[in-house]
């Protein structure tokens, strides 16, 4: 049999190949389209919302009438696609960096905004909103969903800043000011807001003082030490670093690295599960964590030997059929829910099991865990990645009102979609397939 370099490839091989690229192509365009769909241009409204008077074309998370303002993570998740322009991207930054909560503020729902944190979202005329669960109500805003703002922000926050200098090329943002505070100490002011466990560097919360880990679970109440938030922050701090470095202050750039490998080296040990994969938390909801685990490989959070056990746990459960359908991802494996009636232990509006963020099936994740498959069982990753893709071609929301692909979420139960043309259930993906090398240039 020939071999080496110049072996020929299997005809099989090849045909999967061609499936893969052609597939790749397929979402780069859906995605395209879904983000330009997304795009809310200075003077428009979406659903009755708006005008966008924030000086900028800003991009909400879908289209039609998703989710009518502007959503910091959603944003940042989807910088990796290569279908957000710089000039929106340098305008979201500024935008949020501007709208940065400039004191401490006591709400009267009982939750309190420190100075520093970042809005959760922004809507078109310009009003920052702190908390999930209110559209654009300033007054309402806060209680049940945390004490403090969101947790996860302000370390997309970050990710925002290092977009704009690094992909962007807009390295005289290491000198600018925004609003008369440098954009370098207004990130030092958001990386400090979340607490943290002093020893581990693991973002942490108690029930009484909680705030959201991550966005994607904003319904359900997670507390001790939080595994989402302290991967986001692990990889903040590793931006911070590099920001730093650029900006010529290596005595702060090594001291944000130290607090990378500190949380890296606390991550396996602190978020053991049974079976291999990470759990979302030490306290309630302790599930494990299908999205956590796929993003602590994907982003270089976990060192041999725990990368690997977590790699054979999700290619387990792949093969087991646990947490996937039709290439979508829940979030806890079925095997692993609470109980019979609901995937995690607490959830804020009591939303049924199998529904929403308690238990349905979503698109984001999806890159994440092909990218840590990928590792070691290739075949596996794309395969995923295949019928992820499939499904969008049979749902693809361009062929009409009827159709809503790319879902938010979705469950085989009562065949349940819920909202229709959702950017991160194609962009995250995408970024993901870009950095595995699936996607052409």
């Amino acid at each position: 049999m020939t071999s080496g370099p110049c072996a020929p490839v299997a005809p099989e091989t090849l045909a999967r190949w061609a499936e893969r690229r052609e597939s790749m192509a397929f979402l780069s365009g859906l995605a395209a389209a879904v983000v330009e769909d997304s795009r809310v241009r200075p003077g428009e409204l979406v659903a009755g919302h708006g005008p966008n008077q924030t000086g900028g074309t800003l991009i909400r998370p879908g289209g039609r009438d998703c989710y009518p303002a502007f959503w910091i993570r959603d944003f940042a998740m989807s910088l990796d696609s290569g279908l957000i322009t710089p000039e929106e991207a340098i305008h979201a930054l500024l935008l949020t960096a501007r709208l940065q909560a400039p004191r401490d503020r006591s709400l009267r729902s009982g939750s309190f905004i420190p100075r520093g944190a970042i809005a959760d979202h922004i809507t078109f005329g310009g009003e920052p909103i702190f908390y999930p669960g209110t559209l654009d109500d300033v007054e309402a805003q806060g209680q049940p969903f945390g004490y403090y703002p969101s947790l996860d922000d302000h370390f997309y926050f970050v990710e925002m800043a290092w977009h704009a200098v690094v992909v962007c090329g807009r390295e005289d943002l290491l000198c600018a000011s925004v609003a008369g505070v440098p954009l370098l100490e207004r990130l030092a002011l958001a990386f400090a807001v979340p607490q943290v466990d002093p020893a581990s560097g693991l973002v942490v919360c108690d029930e009484s003082h909680r705030g959201v880990s991550f966005g994607f679970t904003d319904t359900i109440v997670h507390t001790g030490k939080l595994l989402f938030c302290s991967l986001l922050r692990y990889r903040a701090a590793v931006r911070m670093a590099d920001l730093l470095a650029r900006a010529g202050d290596r005595s702060a750039a090594e001291a944000y690295a130290g607090i990378a490998a500190t949380i890296s080296s606390g991550i396996p040990g602190t978020f053991a599960h049974r079976g291999g994969l990470l759990a979302a938390s030490t306290g309630l909801s302790a599930q494990p964590d299908v999205w956590g685990s796929a993003f602590a490989v994907a982003i270089g959070a976990l060192a041999e030997p725990a990368a690997t056990r977590v790699v054979d746990a999700l290619n387990q459960a792949l093969v087991s059929d646990t947490i996937a359908w039709k290439g979508n991802i829940r979030h806890v494996p079925v095997d692993g829910d609470f109980s019979t009636s609901t995937a995690w232990e607490r959830v804020v509006d009591r939303q049924p099991r199998n529904r929403y963020q308690n238990g349905a099936y979503w698109g984001t994740p999806v890159g994440w865990v092909c990218e840590a498959v990928a590792r070691t069982a290739p075949a596996v990753a794309e395969r995923l990645a295949l019928d992820y893709v499939g499904d969008l071609r049979e749902g693809d929301y361009r062929q009409g009102l009827t159709y809503g692909a790319p879902w938010e979420c979705m469950h085989p139960g009562g065949d349940h979609r819920q909202n229709a043309v959702y950017m991160c259930s194609v962009t995250a993906p995408l970024g993901a397939f870009r950095r595995l090398g699936w996607v052409a240039s």
